[in-house]
């Protein structure tokens, strides 16, 4: 029997959380089983990574807004390439895709969710726009997934799709090693980074959702208390400008590293004292499994997925979010009892990544795909 021709796609061509879960998922899907083709919105580090693993690319026009050209473009090569299964990834891709698929009579779809991140928009009409048209759209979707349980209760309580047709499916990821401490040092002295000086770091899309912001107000208490330490901040998007502009504004701009994005976002975090995420809203956070797999202290807002991955006061600190106050506090109490730090930090390394393994998500993403095909 040949295998199914499954199409795993996602509109930005970088890499954030949805693209790292996709090529975690496209790269493990068993071969024997399934072909796999990666579609985004052009080209980037998620294609440059696709192509280096040795899957096949397709870009394709993925606009914020739905617009018939984008359908109508993903539906031919739905067609060309015979899909069987279409699994998007995010809204901009959920919407473009789902509706190719019904044009292009796709056997099956399904779509993620990872995070619900239109019930956050500040706009009330676009919010309920935004759940009208999941509504929509769940009537051409066999199976919404959702990565935690969280995202489930909010997708039930705001009837996204019949709970009948909604599984959660939690993220995983396959740990790779700590850097040793030869290739750290080489990183730490080309950054310039002076030996036992405290970082504290995030790594985040700089968009309104990962709160970096509240990270950087958090920042002058921090640095006013620990005066040698420094604030990193790995990642890029539609918020870097005002940022930078902010640690101006906070006089910040000289003990504030911007770093940009990074292929070694990992080993910049196992140099990190403290790895903080301030978000507003989550999904299931990968990055938080990635620093306590590294060993790194956590300091993190106690939102959505978040509390599924740390439990307060034993492999972290969880914070309200939007609360500098509160997140410097944290970060402060960590900085001056490394006791404390490296109990956090050790109990994390032992009882997170465990509970996440990427050959879970992979075999459960595997059975619905059998499942929704019929094999």
């Amino acid at each position: 029997m040949a295998g199914l021709r499954v199409m795993e796609m996602i509109d930005r061509p970088s890499l954030g959380g949805g693209q790292t879960a996709l090529l975690v998922l496209a790269e493990n899907l068993a071969r024997e089983a399934f072909h796999v083709f990666v579609c985004s919105g052009g080209e980037g580090p998620l294609a440059e990574e696709v192509r280096r693993r040795g899957l096949a690319y397709i870009r394709v026009p993925m606009k914020k807004g739905f617009d018939f050209r984008s359908r109508n473009e993903i539906a031919a090569v739905l067609r060309q390439q015979r899909i069987d299964v279409l699994h998007t990834h995010g809204g901009v891709a959920g919407i473009h895709g789902r509706a190719a698929a019904r044009l292009a009579r796709t056997p099956a779809v399904v779509h993620t969710l990872h995070g619900i991140h239109y019930l956050h928009y500040r706009n009330p009409l676009l919010r309920r726009l935004y759940v009208w048209l999941e509504r929509r759209c769940s009537r051409i979707t066999d199976r919404l997934v959702l990565v935690c349980q969280s995202d489930f209760r909010r997708a039930s309580k705001h009837r996204l799709a019949p709970e009948r047709n909604m599984r959660v499916i939690l993220n995983g990821l396959d740990i790779l090693p700590t850097p040793g401490t030869d290739q750290l040092d080489r990183l730490r002295s080309q950054l310039g980074w002076t030996p036992g000086r405290p970082i504290v770091g995030t790594v985040a899309r700089l968009h309104r959702q990962k709160g970096v912001i509240h990270l950087l107000r958090a920042g002058r208490r921090i640095l006013e208390a620990i005066p040698e330490s420094r604030i990193a901040i790995v990642g890029d998007g539609p918020q870097a400008g005002r940022l930078k502009r902010e640690a101006r504004r906070l006089g910040l701009e000289e003990r504030c590293l911007f770093l940009g994005e990074r292929r070694d976002a990992p080993s910049l975090m196992a140099l990190f004292d403290i790895f903080v995420l301030p978000s507003l809203w989550e999904g299931l956070p990968f990055v938080l499994v990635e620093a306590a797999a590294l060993g790194r202290p956590i300091v993190a807002t106690a939102v959505d997925g978040v509390p599924e991955i740390l439990e307060d006061g034993r492999t972290g600190l969880l914070v309200p979010p939007g609360d500098p106050e509160a997140l410097a506090g944290a970060v402060i109490r960590l900085l001056r009892d490394r006791e404390e730090a490296g109990r956090l930090a050790e109990k994390a390394k032992a009882l997170v990544p465990p509970r996440f393994p990427m050959r879970r998500m992979v075999e459960q993403t595997q059975n619905l795909y059998l499942e929704l095909s019929g094999r």
